[in-house]
């Protein structure tokens, strides 16, 4: 039943909003015309009493001198299947207030707060119907906090950077954070809880970053558009769910699937849409023994394409990314995407007959369009370059805008701006018709809308091993999973064997290569290393990349700390089989793994293990690989070297 409240004459309302448990509460006030909220877990203050509002040009703030028309409540109960990922089942398990609200005074413009409260976070937005005397605003500033205790530590990432979101993850205390940041934007508070400030469902509108306000106050600071507003939005219109997530622990924060509880179902079959693992000719390039560009060492030519896909079949790999492929790379091509061209082919390079000889052969390619955010040229070429991929059976693509700035209609924007946003929705809503899936590089964050859009299997959105060589840290790989993984899967290009390189050495040991495939999700799983490399020197360990399944049933984060380590138990969506692994920062660790979460009966263990002298720097090669019978009542002494790791499968015998 809906609770309907006739409230016009009250001028303070006090209401709270609990989770399911209990245990969660989110306090709304409106106060001489003002609205604020606050969260409590028990008896213990996570978020103050916070501003809530707009500012839109031309008109006064939307926010202040208001009173309550009516409320609505409403109690939500539900288990969601999700077609592919971490886990297969979610539950969406909420009690929501809306509260309608209005301004007491002309122009008595009119708009919605809806709260939902989980047992793991409090999630709200603001709903603006059409007005009376308007059906369009332009947002000048949203005024949002989040107002945490100035003490609460912080492990964040620079907003407005040339690199977007590819840097390294600093910690820092909430009280030094006057530049913006982005989201998630995970946090500890002085009480000992965890939270982690994002947002779900970002359509048509710029991507949120938050920043200490002038009340030394966290508050939104929305991705402005070249002309210096936020948002030019037709109504009705409704922002992105403002979330916070709240977790008692750091490890049990990694596993909050409330960005995907906040979209809604698909509207459509994607029952085509298959997750993937690909090699590529993409690593080759990165060590020198190829070029992206035209030439004595062109890697994408028919004859490597070929190769690969021979390669592909031996390796028991189903799909194969080609880059380079196209017109567009001569020269610097970071600054000639302008000339890039993605329906027309190298001379060396036919792509109809390698997609047959792939279809033949029943492996999928990846197709590759990098845009160097030329994205007038690119949205020119759009529905032709799509409908060339599809008329040649390619069903996958990898996209890419690597410059520091999107050009749109003639102007620089930020790729996370509400221009960028809308682009890059543009580019899943097409592929989606074209049966194509996508896997998104320097793209806009994620926001749960993969529930939404199940094609959109993988983005990057945070440094991934193109920045070996140097740009890594071991500690990178354990902050991932408390905050860029967060907003759901990445393609981080796992799997790089050949750790010595000279051009691009890999600051991890080799069996740490193999657990990225189990703690760095992605519903497009590259093993990025050359095939030579996995046939000829390191058979025995590809065989974990051979196993390790790229869609799961249910995801059981067993340990870890910011920044430290990280131990995770995925188990396989198509068999009863688990898979398990850990990272490390540059310190060695043991950790004990307690297998009680298996079913009964007898397990056949793989174990990849660090050796005892490895080392990532001065034995990066030191791997144990063992072999064991395993039940739920054993459990597991792992060693991790520095900046180490482990990969283990469990295999149910019948």
């Amino acid at each position: 039943m809906f609770k309907w409240a006739n409230l016009f004459s009250r001028n303070e309302i006090e209401r709270d909003i609990f989770s399911p448990n209990g245990r969660i509460r989110c306090h709304f006030s409106l106060n001489n015309g003002n609205i604020s909220y606050s969260v409590y877990r028990g008896d213990q203050t996570l978020i103050r009493p916070s501003r809530l509002g707009f500012l839109i040009c031309g008109e006064d703030p939307l926010g202040q001198n208001l009173k309550l028309i009516r409320e609505q409540k409403h109690r939500h109960e539900e288990t969601i299947e999700l077609p592919w990922g971490e886990d297969r089942f979610i539950s969406n398990n909420y009690n929501e207030t809306a509260f309608y609200l209005t301004e007491k005074k002309q122009p008595s413009r009119i708009f919605t707060l809806r709260f939902r409260v989980f047992d793991s976070g409090v999630a709200f937005r603001y709903e603006i119907p059409p007005q009376p005397k308007f059906s369009q605003i332009t947002i000048q500033d949203e005024i949002t906090e989040f107002n945490v205790d100035l003490n609460t530590v912080a492990w964040q990432i620079p907003a407005y950077q040339p690199d977007r979101y590819e840097y390294n993850y600093e910690k820092t205390p909430v009280y030094d954070l006057e530049k913006s940041v982005h989201t998630p934007l995970t946090l500890r508070t002085p009480n000992g809880f965890y939270l982690s400030i994002h947002e779900a469902a970002l359509y048509n509108y710029g991507s949120m970053t938050v920043k200490l306000n002038e009340r030394r106050a966290l508050s939104t600071d929305i991705t402005p558009l070249s002309d210096h507003t936020k948002a030019h939005v037709l109504l009705p219109f409704q922002t992105p769910w403002r979330l916070i997530m709240i977790a008692n622990s750091a490890i049990e924060l990694t596993t909050n699937r409330l960005i995907y509880a906040l979209n809604d179902p698909p509207a459509e079959d994607f029952s085509w849409v298959k997750p993937l693992k690909f090699i590529g000719i993409w690593w080759a390039m990165y060590v020198g023994e190829w070029t992206w560009a035209p030439g004595e060492r062109h890697g994408a030519t028919t004859g490597h394409a070929h190769e690969y896909i021979d390669a592909a079949i031996r390796l028991g790999v189903s799909g194969l990314l080609i880059e380079g492929w196209n017109e567009g790379w001569e020269g610097n091509w970071l600054e000639n995407g302008i000339h890039n061209k993605f329906t027309v082919a190298t001379s060396d390079f036919d792509l109809p007959a390698v997609a047959r000889y792939a279809e033949q052969n029943g492996i999928e390619l990846v197709g590759h369009h990098e845009t160097v955010g030329f994205v007038d040229n690119y949205e020119e070429q759009l529905e032709d370059a799509y409908n060339y991929y599809a008329a040649n059976h390619v069903h996958y693509i990898k996209t890419g805008y690597a410059g520091s700035m999107m050009l749109i209609h003639g102007r620089r924007e930020y790729h996370h701006s509400q221009v960028g946003v809308n682009h890059y929705q543009k580019t899943v809503e097409l592929a989606a018709k074209k049966h194509i899936c996508l896997d998104i590089h320097e793209p806009i964050k994620g926001t749960g809308i993969e529930r939404t859009w199940p094609n959109l299997l993988s983005r990057e959105g945070a440094r991934g091993q193109e920045y070996e060589g140097g740009a890594l840290s071991p500690s990178h790989a354990c902050y991932l999973p408390y905050t860029r993984l967060l907003s759901g899967g990445m393609d981080y290009t796992s799997g790089i064997l050949d750790l010595t390189n000279s051009v691009k050495r890999i600051s991890t040991t080799l069996a740490r290569q193999l657990a990225y495939f189990v703690t760095i999700y992605s519903g497009m799983q590259m093993a990025a290393d050359r095939p030579f490399i996995y046939e000829e020197r390191f058979p025995k360990e590809f065989n974990f990349i051979h196993d390790v399944p790229v869609n799961f049933a249910k995801t059981l984060p067993l340990a870890g700390e910011i920044g430290e380590y990280y131990v995770v138990a995925r188990q396989d969506r198509d068999s009863a089989d688990w898979f398990i692994a850990g990272v490390t920062d540059e310190s060695s660790r043991h950790v004990h793994i307690n297998l009680d979460f298996l079913d009964n009966g007898v397990y056949a263990a793989d174990l990849y293990c660090d050796s005892d002298d490895a080392h990532y720097r001065e034995n990066p090669f030191g791997t144990d690989i063992s072999h064991r019978k395993v039940g739920r009542s054993d459990s597991l002494d792992i060693y991790m070297a520095p900046g180490g790791g482990f990969a283990i499968r469990l295999q149910r015998l019948t």
